[in-house]
């Protein structure tokens, strides 16, 4: 019993000691995606599903919930938005060849029509960010004419 005081101990003091360690936050200031949005042209209506569904984790800019403060949701936060943007980054968008940018819109298909993306758990907090099927079949008629675009060789706009 002693021990099990302890070990809880120890588990409530590195847990308080952790809210004062927290990872660096992906917030910097300008417009991380207007490379992007200015060269591939989306509607309105897809630009706004962008910044629903896709900025938080694959640009340089994530709005970040309240909860976010609180490790280990911090830690675990941070780790999904790194991983997101080693997929995909709007916001370096500029550095990627005509190939690589064709790949990764051929990528964002697959994946929101496997309903992969966004998240399943991004979309229990935001619920804005769930597509629908219309919003589906926009983002990939866009994504087909995009692509067709970039294999000709040239930027679309």
């Amino acid at each position: 019993m002693k021990l099990l005081k302890r070990i809880s101990l120890l588990v409530v003091v590195v847990f308080i000691a952790m809210q004062f360690f927290s990872p660096t936050k992906n917030v910097s200031p300008g417009n991380h995606t207007k490379v992007f949005i200015t060269e591939t042209n989306p509607t309105p209506e897809l630009q706004n599903i962008f910044e629903n569904s896709c900025y938080d984790c694959h640009s340089n800019n994530t709005k970040y919930p309240w909860y976010n403060n609180i490790a280990p949701i911090s830690y675990w936060m941070a780790n999904h938005v790194n991983e997101g943007k080693e997929h995909l980054n709007f916001s370096e968008w500029e550095k990627y060849s005509l190939d690589k940018k064709d790949h990764l819109l051929e990528e964002l298909e697959e994946e929101v029509v496997e309903g992969k993306m966004p998240l399943m758990e991004y979309t229990y907090t935001h619920g804005d960010a769930k597509l629908t099927e219309g919003q589906v079949n926009d983002l990939v008629e866009w994504v087909k004419q995009t692509r067709i675009i970039y294999q000709l060789g040239k930027q679309p706009k």
